[in-house]
């Protein structure tokens, strides 16, 4: 029995991907070993955190690093850094005190759910440009004295949000000296965006360790400029400062420092193999009058979010013929035992072979057949029965 069947807790099928309310990822084993090992022992905390930014350092060829509760509690300790510096005077004046410069200049385009934490540490968002662009001399004419940072939110191969955009923007903050902080949070793969982003010369890039790279959900990790981590560091805890609610456990540290240890291109590649084959067995299994079954994957041409761009499988319903919508089958996967979630849009549900586990592709594949079964056989009682 499973800790989650004691807990009366069902397990489910994670066919969307490295999402937070599905849990972000699974662990990998040789960094589960390792938090086992670790929680052991006491060790101290900034002893332990100096070492980890000295490895992720390492890795991704930035000046300094600092492991962080998540990326979104890495966003809020770059703004807050980038307000303060590590001044024990003035970080202990947030949330009290209103900044004389606490303006972050935002593009449009890139604003979601997750920039309000730019917000936490009192410092006000300034957003330029509008949904579809924004230009170089609309983020120069926001700059004034009140001006702290530049956030710039990171989609690989979406124009604008790219590569080749943070360059831009990057400039512009060298010329006029404001820090610019960069959300990578779920941009690994491409694996060059550990080490690419960084080095355009972006001042912070944060990225996210529980997913892709398979550390413990709730961690994450900042890279940039020397002073800017240090005052990361001054600001978390154990100090009782703005990052003090955000603690980062012994455990979680070590996992995720076993984890990115582990996160190579040659690692990378091999699960991309894995999981184009899940695609072809899903396109194998499932292809029929009722379902066209298609492997997609986004084209970088076209500006379409490359970011995690391996193959997926897309399975489009014919509605008509079955009777019942896609809507409907997508329900029945979530009602089953064991739940499966998937991506559902219109008459298409995507099969995202990201997380799943040894074989879940073949419970999926049976589920779906069953479902298909159930509906046809059931239709053609209904026709015989109106004979």
């Amino acid at each position: 029995m499973s800790i989650y069947d004691e807990l009366g807790i069902k397990r489910v099928i994670n066919a969307m991907g490295t999402y937070t309310f599905l849990g972000g990822s699974v662990i990998l084993p040789e960094a589960i070993k390792a938090m086992c090992e670790a929680a052991r022992a006491f060790v101290n905390m900034d002893e332990l955190q100096r070492r980890a930014g000295e490895i992720i350092a390492e890795i991704t060829g930035a000046e300094a690093a600092c492991v962080t509760s998540g990326a979104a509690a890495g966003l809020v300790l770059a703004v807050a850094a980038c307000m303060t510096g590590d001044d024990p005077e003035k970080m202990a004046k947030i949330p009290y005190i209103d900044f004389p410069r606490n303006e972050v200049i935002l593009p449009a385009i890139q604003d979601n759910p997750y920039v309000r934490n730019i917000a936490i540490p009192c410092a006000k968002i300034v957003k330029i440009g509008n949904e579809q662009g924004y230009t170089p001399e609309d983020i120069e004419k926001a700059i004034n004295e009140r001006t702290v940072a530049i956030a710039f939110i990171f989609f690989t191969s979406r124009k604008g949000c790219d590569l080749e955009a943070l360059k831009e923007v990057v400039k512009i903050g060298k010329k006029h000296n404001i820090p610019v902080i960069v959300d990578a949070a779920a941009e690994l793969p491409p694996f060059e965006n550990l080490r690419d982003i960084v080095a355009t010369g972006a001042d912070l890039v944060i990225f996210s360790g529980g997913k892709d790279i398979r550390g413990p959900n709730d961690t994450g990790f900042v890279i940039g400029r020397a002073d800017l981590i240090k005052a990361i560091v001054a600001h978390s805890s154990p100090r009782h400062y703005m990052g003090r609610p955000m603690k980062v456990s012994k455990e979680d540290i070590v996992g995720l420092i076993v984890a990115l240890k582990h996160y190579t291109r040659e690692a990378v590649e091999a699960r991309k193999r894995r999981w184009e084959e899940i695609v072809q067995y899903l396109i194998k299994e499932l292809s029929s009058e009722y379902i066209s079954v298609e492997r997609i994957t986004p084209n970088p041409s076209k500006h379409e979010y490359s970011a995690q761009g391996w193959p997926k499988a897309r399975l489009t319903f014919n509605e008509r013929l079955l009777g019942v919508t896609a809507t409907e089958i997508h329900k029945m996967l979530l009602e089953g035992d064991p739940p499966i979630y998937t991506h559902h849009s219109e008459n298409q549900i995507i099969i995202n072979p990201q997380c799943l586990q040894d074989d879940e592709e073949v419970i999926i594949a049976e589920r779906i057949k069953e479902i298909l079964r159930r509906i046809t056989c059931g239709k053609a009682r209904d026709e015989t029965n109106n004979v």
